[in-house]
Parts: C-alpha cells; sequence; structure tokens
C-alpha cells in the first residue's frame, strides 16, 4: 500500500504544475496596474527549435541569437525532460497593452576571418537551410505562424521557421515564399524580426470578479509574422518596404563586419466574441488533414466493427454445432449405442494444455505485455477526460512512465502465475527476467540514442541526472514492485484446465497450407493493423512533424477496436488450427496478434521514405531507434491481447465438451 501511495504522490506534483484548460486562467491588467489578482507584465518563453529535415533539436542558444537569463527557466518535469523540450526566458519584453513598434531586443556582430565568427554563422546558415522552427509560449499557448495554403485554407503553424534560404533550386513550400523579395539565389535571409500580434478577451467585473481591472483582460492568442530585416547602422527600419537581411553563401571576408539587428513590434487586439476556454480551438481547426481524415476514421471503425461482427457470429454458431454434435458422441458411448469417431479439435484435447516450448520467455513476455496494456488503457482514460491535453505538456510521457514503473506488479503477477502453470520452476530466472528484459530493451535503445544526442549537443540529450532518476525509478520502484507481485503470484496454485494432459503427444498430421504457422503468422496481424494506420499518421505527425495530437477520444475507439480485433482473429485462427489437429497454440497465439507490430514498422518505413525529408545518417538512425521502441512495446502488447484472447476461448471450449 505504501509503494502505490508513493506513486500517487509521484504523479501530484506534475498534475499540478499545469493547470487544466479552462480552470485556472492568467489575468493580465494594463502597465502600472498590477494588483493580486492581475499582472502587466506578459512572459514569452523560447522552446527549442526542431525541423523535419533532421532528427536533432537544439536549445534556443544553441544558435546565436539574442542571450537570455536562464535562471529563469521554468521546472520542467519528467515528460519534458525526456521529450526534449527546453523552455526559456525570451529576450523580448512585453507588457499588456502596451503597442510597441519596431523595439530592438540586441544586436549581433560578425568579423570575418575570426573562428568564432565563422561558427555562429555556419551554425545559423545550416539552420536556415534545414527549415529550423522556433517554437514560443506566452501564457501557456504555442506563439503561433499563420498562412494561406495552396488551397487558400487558413493554416497555422505552432511553430515558425528561422530564415530560409534561396539556393538555385528552392523546395516545394518554402519558407522564402512567404516574400517575393527573398529571391536572390545562393543568399540566406535571416528572420531578424517578428511582428507579434496578441488577441485579448476583456471581460465584465461580474464575470471575473470585483478585484479585476477595466483595462485588463486574457490572452486568447498570439500570432506571429516573421520577416528579414536589414536595418539601417544608425537605427531601426521595420516599414513594410525595408530591404530584406541578406547573408550570403560565401563566407565573409577578412576584416569584414556582419551586424544583424533582432527588433519586434507588439500590437494588442481587443476581441469579445471568443471565450478564453475556446482559444486552443483555432489551432487544432487548422490543422492539415483533420476534415479529411474524420470520415477516414469513422469509416475504417465501420469496416472493422463489421468484420468483428461476421467473425463473432461465424464462431458462436460453428463452435454450437461442434460441442452439440460431441456431446451428442458422448452420450451414445454412455448408453452403449455405436457412435462416429472423435474428430476435430476434440481430438487433441489430451495435448491442448501441453506446456510450450520456452515457457520461460513467454511468460515474460506475457507480464511485460499486460504491463503496458494497463499503462496504455490508463494513460488513454486520463487524456479523454483531459488531464493530459496540449496545454499539459510532458504530462502524457509523465503519466505514461510513472504508470509503466507502478504497474511491475502486475508484471510480475502474471509472469509469474502463468510460468509456474506452464510447470516452471527457476522462479528466480522468472522474476530478473521479467523486471529486466523488456524495461532494459527499451532502456538500452534509448541510452545508445541518447549518446548521439550528447556527442551532437542536441537539446534532446537527458542530462545524466535524470537519468540516474530514470533508474532509480527502475530499480527502487519497478523492480521491488515485481518482485513483490511475483510473490503472491507464485504463491497461487497453477491454473487448472479443464482437461488432462497424456503423458505421450500426439502426432500432428501434416497441414495445409493456410493451416501451417508462419501463413496463418502473416494473416494475423492485417486486420488489427487495419483499424489503427490512419491513427498512425496523425501520431507520427505529432512525434516528427510538430503538430498537436489532440483526439484522444478517437485514439481511445480504435485503441478498443485494436483489443477486439486482435482477439477475434487470434482466436479464429486457433479454432482453425486445432481443427486441424495442430495444438502448438500457445506461441502462435502470441505472434499472430503480435505480428501486427511488423506492419506498423513497415509503415513507418513508408512514413519515412514519403513524408518525411531526413538525409543524414545520426538522423535516420535516431529515427529507426525510436521506432524500434514503439515496435517492441507494440509486439508485447498486441501479442499479449491475442495470447489471453485464445488462452480463455480454448478454456472455454474444452469446458463444456464432455471427455471420458
Amino acid at each position: 500500500m505504501s509503494v502505490w501511495l508513493l506513486c500517487v504522490l509521484w504523479v501530484i506534483p506534475s498534475a499540478l504544475g499545469f493547470y487544466l484548460p479552462g480552470l485556472a486562467p492568467v489575468n493580465y491588467c494594463k502597465a502600472g496596474e498590477t494588483t493580486k489578482t492581475c499582472k502587466s507584465e506578459i512572459t514569452m518563453y523560447v522552446n527549442r527549435l526542431n525541423t523535419e529535415q533532421n532528427a536533432l533539436p537544439y536549445e534556443y542558444h544553441h544558435f546565436d541569437f539574442c542571450p537570455t537569463d536562464e535562471s529563469l527557466s521554468p521546472v520542467e518535469n519528467l515528460g519534458q525532460v525526456v521529450f526534449g523540450e527546453r523552455i526559456r526566458p525570451s529576450p523580448y519584453k512585453i507588457e499588456f497593452m502596451k503597442n510597441l513598434t519596431c523595439e530592438e531586443a540586441c544586436t549581433k556582430s560578425y568579423v570575418g576571418g575570426t573562428e568564432e565568427t565563422e561558427r555562429k554563422l555556419q551554425l545559423l546558415k545550416k539552420g536556415m537551410a534545414l527549415n529550423y522552427q522556433h517554437h514560443w509560449i506566452v501564457d501557456n499557448m504555442p506563439v503561433t505562424w499563420c498562412y494561406t495554403l495552396t488551397d487558400e485554407r487558413n493554416y497555422c503553424s505552432i511553430g515558425f521557421p528561422m530564415g530560409c534560404y534561396s539556393g538555385e533550386t528552392r523546395s516545394q513550400d518554402s519558407p522564402c515564399d512567404i516574400d517575393n523579395s527573398y529571391n536572390k539565389l545562393k543568399t540566406y535571409y535571416l528572420f531578424n524580426h517578428v511582428d507579434l500580434v496578441i488577441t485579448y478577451h476583456s471581460g465584465a467585473m461580474e464575470e471575473w470578479g470585483s478585484g479585476f481591472k477595466e483595462n485588463g483582460g486574457r490572452i486568447i492568442s498570439v500570432k506571429v509574422q516573421p520577416r528579414s530585416i536589414n536595418h539601417p547602422g544608425t537605427g531601426l527600419d521595420c516599414t513594410k518596404n525595408a530591404p530584406p537581411l541578406e547573408i550570403s553563401a560565401e563566407n565573409l571576408g577578412p576584416k569584414q563586419k556582419l551586424d544583424v539587428k533582432y527588433s519586434y513590434s507588439v500590437h494588442f487586439i481587443e476581441n469579445n466574441t471568443i471565450k478564453w476556454s475556446s482559444r486552443w480551438d483555432y489551432i487544432l481547426e487548422s490543422m492539415p488533414h483533420t476534415n479529411i481524415q474524420w470520415f477516414s476514421i469513422l469509416n475504417s471503425l465501420v469496416i472493422v466493427l463489421f468484420l468483428s461482427g461476421m467473425v463473432a457470429m461465424i464462431m458462436l454458431r460453428t463452435l454450437h454445432k461442434d460441442i452439440a454434435r460431441y456431446n451428442q458422441v458422448y452420450f451414445q458411448i454412455e448408453s452403449g449405442e455405436d457412435a462416429q469417431e472423435e474428430f476435430g479439435w476434440k481430438l487433441v484435447h489430451g495435448d491442448v494444455f501441453r506446456p510450450p516450448r520456452k515457457g520461460m520467455l513467454l511468460s515474460v513476455f506475457l507480464g511485460s505485455g499486460i504491463q503496458v496494456f494497463f499503462m496504455t488503457l490508463v494513460t488513454l482514460a486520463f487524456a479523454c477526460l483531459g488531464f493530459l491535453s496540449p496545454a499539459n505538456r510532458g504530462a502524457l510521457m509523465t503519466c505514461a512512465m510513472v504508470l509503466f514503473v507502478c504497474l511491475g506488479t502486475t508484471a510480475g503477477y502474471i509472469s509469474a502465475r502463468m510460468y509456474k502453470s506452464f510447470g516452471g520452476e527457476k522462479w528466480k530466472s522468472n522474476v530478473l527476467l521479467t523486471a529486466m528484459l523488456s524495461p532494459g530493451v527499451v532502456f538500452s535503445l534509448f541510452f545508445v540514442m541518447n549518446l548521439i544526442f550528447w556527442a551532437k549537443g542536441s537539446s534532446a540529450a537527458v542530462p545524466f541526472s535524470t537519468l540516474v532518476a530514470l533508474l532509480a525509478l527502475w530499480f527502487g520502484i519497478s523492480v521491488p514492485l515485481t518482485f513483490i507481485g511475483a510473490y503472491f503470484g507464485f504463491r497461487k496454485r497453477p491454473l487448472e484446465h479443464p482437461v488432462r494432459t497424456n503423458q505421450i503427444p500426439r502426432q500432428i498430421p501434416e497441414q495445409s497450407f493456410y493451416t501451417q504457422a508462419i501463413p496463418g503468422v502473416v494473416m494475423g496481424g492485417v486486420l488489427p493493423f487495419g483499424c489503427i494506420f490512419i491513427q498512425l499518421f496523425f501520431i507520427l505527425n505529432s512525434l516528427w512533424s510538430s503538430q498537436m495530437y489532440y483526439m484522444f477520444g478517437f485514439l481511445f475507439l480504435v485503441f478498443l477496436i485494436l483489443i477486439i480485433t486482435c482477439s477475434e482473429t487470434t482466436i479464429l485462427l486457433c479454432y482453425f488450427h486445432l481443427c486441424a489437429e495442430d495444438y502448438h497454440w500457445w506461441w502462435r497465439s502470441f505472434l499472430t496478434s503480435g505480428f501486427t507490430a511488423f506492419y506498423l514498422l513497415i509503415y513507418c518505413i513508408h512514413y519515412f521514405m514519403t513524408k518525411l525529408n531526413i538525409e543524414d545518417a545520426t538522423s535516420t538512425f535516431l529515427y529507426f531507434g525510436y521506432t524500434l521502441i514503439i515496435v517492441f512495446l507494440f509486439f508485447l502488447l498486441t501479442g499479449s491481447i491475442g495470447f489471453f484472447a485464445c488462452f480463455w476461448f480454448v478454456r472455454k471450449i474444452y469446458s463444456v465438451v464432455k471427455v471420458d
């Protein structure tokens, strides 16, 4: 009980660190009118910069932008650190309802012939060439860059480019397309000026409290328009006709000087038609492909439900006839009448519960699979309730990791119980493998990729202290909980099977093509994958294209459909194999639904080749490293679902048939 209390106390600070959207708004008032209920200073934060063309994100200070005071950085939760988010205060000073025109943030000077200058300029050029994106945050809202797509639909991106490169061949939808003046070949255009438009909602006193000032409000949205401006040497020029800042692809000449002035303008707009609680809508509604995919998701769910219903109906009708026929034969034998010989799946009743080969490994996979299953189920349930919304940065990852650690008891219990039912006696090896194998595979892959992030100076590199914290969670909480679960699992008696197992194994007849192991396993993963591949597109976009994932209701529904399809597909194929007198169903039931992970891997490869522009070897390795972690966990998840569905089915059908 104390261990579970510790897990709950670990989650509470993460939950309190962020407010739920609509429950804890921040009131702002005009400059000079700060009170206990409102404040005038608007703090803008800068997050890491990333791109679709490279898997290495970088912190804001990695590039030579205006310096910031990192001591004022907010505390990041575990999920943010693991995901590589690095939130820092920005150099831009903003006060509520105070419009600013062409304010200077800082000036950066570069002198040709110096090694430090060349290094900083090369980093800026590399970032612009790879289309690295800024991610800024105001009032826990992402600063958005809104523009019109080719189909004349307005799209608001949660990031905006740091600049663009006008090369000999310009890529499609290049950031240089936002202005016709960015057209000089072999030239970099650094977006050193931003026009910020802050929209606020000014509520009545009776709505927000009597202590609220009249000249105040709540921020609804912050939109940015980046520009490249070559400011004159003695002042600032932020007019629309100001010439762009051109940086040649060639290195600076000896003693050649380049001054880059960073500037910004702020304009406040009042809008009382949009409620504060609905301020996220304009971002989520403008996500690309969303309107098209709604119909596709519904269509996919209807098809999967229809197929699942047909499979269930066929199984029920066929099984009902089989059981009636077998019991009729049994009563004929009891009454002394001549009866037909046994046939079908009843023939293997003496071998169907014979322990499988490699029962130790199977039980370990089952324990870890159930651990992943409940982690996914509970996380999605919390996400559907709004606790893990996009406003709660890092909460989704934090919740998943803490649940995985706390569910070590479940993994130990299931693994020990199944291993004992298989007749296993090496309980120490079973417990150690359950606690170490699957988490060890995930942590090893994660650690190798973290070494690469460290070597490249990426913001995704997890600090050493966080690695120690993760190891402490693993060995200090998860491993002891696994031992506790295994202790109770081994204390239980082995599962009693409905029929006895013969001492001599029955010979398996020659199988037809579709009842052999490999074709059955390959076919088994098709239907479950069919119900998730559309959601995979959104999930991969969220992971690699900096798009927010918010359709947790649909994802939870698809997860339930995945459970149903994995279960019914495995049961159907298991029934065919038993009818063909092949009683080796233990591993086959796990691999049949677990093979869905192979199709997931194929889809990730397809996504990498068609949707991403990654070319360098390091980013490719990192992409497939994370993909292997996802595929491995998905293999454990789907395999365990199929196994326990088949396990329940086999026990059920042999418990209702009369056997001598």
